[in-house]
């Protein structure tokens, strides 16, 4: 059982599979055959990567007539997009102290 939304989202996305299909689903939506059509695996495995993306919130099903077509649903990677956002900070802070400590020794050297 996944402790939170987030870690939910992290192990969906996990799975090149399931990456594949959220990339799919960023063009627009597509019925479950359509979005087993690249991968060498049976319709019901197919149907386990949607269930888990699903769960995560990634992905949802709409009802037209017979068909239920899939749609990524956003947001859970904003939610990623904004945990990730706290770490950049950090990395940029340490690229300008590496900048800096550079920048020191240039000044250093003979020329």
């Amino acid at each position: 059982m996944q402790a939170d939304a987030l870690s939910a989202t992290f192990s969906a996305l996990a799975d090149p599979t399931r990456r594949a299909m959220l990339a799919r689903l960023a063009e627009g939506e597509a019925t479950v055959n359509e979005l087993a059509e690249p991968f060498e695996m049976t319709l019901p495995a197919i149907s386990k990567h949607l269930k888990v993306l699903e769960k995560a919130g990634l992905v949802s099903r709409g009802k037209h007539a017979q068909f239920r077509p899939c749609r990524l649903e956003a947001g859970p990677l904003k939610d990623i997009a904004g945990w990730v956002e706290t770490y950049r900070r950090y990395w940029e802070a340490s690229f300008d102290r590496l900048d800096n400590y550079l920048e020191e020794i240039q000044k250093e050297q003979p020329r």
